[in-house]
């Protein structure tokens, strides 16, 4: 019976688009009026967190919760270490995770979150430093807090006024905005960020490096002098498509592939040629410690399947296409 009711009160004429594009410059607006908010409290704030000896605590209940969660998770991930406590077991005994030395951010919308509420004469007695998150400086946590961010006043995206949308996702840039805002003032580079993303497809492109999958043995070298026809079983035995010319000091001076091969043979050129009046001089190359990622950007914008490898212009591996693409770089 509910679900009869339930399906007689959909109105399938709803111009969905329409009521998504409304939803999402509702949302634009908070943004915008949060711009605005941003202040000297933002700035104490960053100032505060770049003090902290211990951990960022993030607490929220509810919705607020949830990208409490998130921001924590982008705090720590660029460099300012931090996790979330949710506050109803806080009160339980979790608020153990909370000691001198950290900082603690709360989020409330309204500013009166009860379960917050019970947390606050410990989070005093601690002598932590307390930033609040709320719509305004009214309630009692942007009254109790040190520092108090507020988001301004702006329409939540549900036409009923109640589910948290436009509030959520103002919340969430501005906890965003303080995660950039930190990564800024810590210097922090992408190989810090790539420390704590070893897994998976991200940690593959940020950690990988040329080293890790050039081939370093039998690697089909020849002298210039070699004749066309020799050179051509340097390249089979070293199973690559390709041989590299070096000089008396065995510094690389070119290159000769598959794809030139093809073209000599084309042009009947003689087998006693000397490789070196057909090789590729300046042949692209790379180093052992370039991320993986980079070498296969600096193929594809050359259209080339293969770099050298080279240390102080000495061939010291080969790289390809294929072996990094079998290793999920891209």
């Amino acid at each position: 019976m509910k679900t009869d009711i339930a399906q007689s009160t959909i109105n399938y004429n709803t111009n969905f688009i329409d009521d998504a594009k409304q939803a999402i410059r509702t949302e634009q607006h908070a943004l915008d009026v949060l711009i605005g908010e941003l202040d000297a409290r933002f700035t104490k704030a960053c100032e505060t967190i770049l003090r902290c000896q211990g951990r960022v605590v993030i607490t929220g209940m509810g919705k607020s919760g949830h990208i409490g969660r998130k921001i924590a998770a982008t705090f720590a991930s660029t460099g300012t270490p931090s996790f979330f406590m949710h506050p109803g077991e806080a009160g339980h005994g979790d608020l153990g995770m909370l000691v001198a030395g950290d900082v603690l951010i709360a989020i409330s919308n309204s500013g009166e979150s009860d379960e917050i509420r019970t947390l606050i004469p410990v989070v005093k007695q601690l002598e932590i430093p307390l930033i609040s998150i709320s719509r305004d400086k009214r309630g009692f946590l942007p009254q109790a807090a040190d520092i108090a961010l507020t988001l301004g006043k702006s329409e939540e995206a549900c036409p009923l006024g109640l589910a948290p949308t436009s509030s959520t996702t103002a919340t969430l840039a501005l906890g965003d905005a303080l995660a950039v805002a930190l990564l800024h003032a810590r210097g922090f580079t992408s190989n810090d960020f790539a420390l704590s993303h070893p897994a998976g497809a991200l940690g593959r492109k940020l950690l990988t490096r040329v080293q890790d999958l050039m081939h370093t043995s039998n690697l089909p070298t020849v002298h210039e002098a070699v004749a066309l026809g020799d050179a051509l079983f340097a390249m089979t035995s070293g199973r690559l498509g390709l041989a590299v010319v070096v000089d008396d000091d065995e510094r690389v001076v070119g290159i000769f592939t598959d794809g030139d091969l093809r073209r000599k043979l084309s042009q009947r050129t003689d087998l006693d040629t000397p490789i070196g009046e057909l090789m590729t001089r300046t042949p692209k190359f790379t180093t052992a410690d370039m991320r993986a990622s980079d070498a296969l950007s600096l193929m594809n914008e050359n259209s080339i399947g293969q770099l050298l490898v080279l240390e102080s212009d000495k061939l010291i591996g080969v790289i390809s296409i294929h072996d990094l693409l079998q290793a999920g770089v891209s």
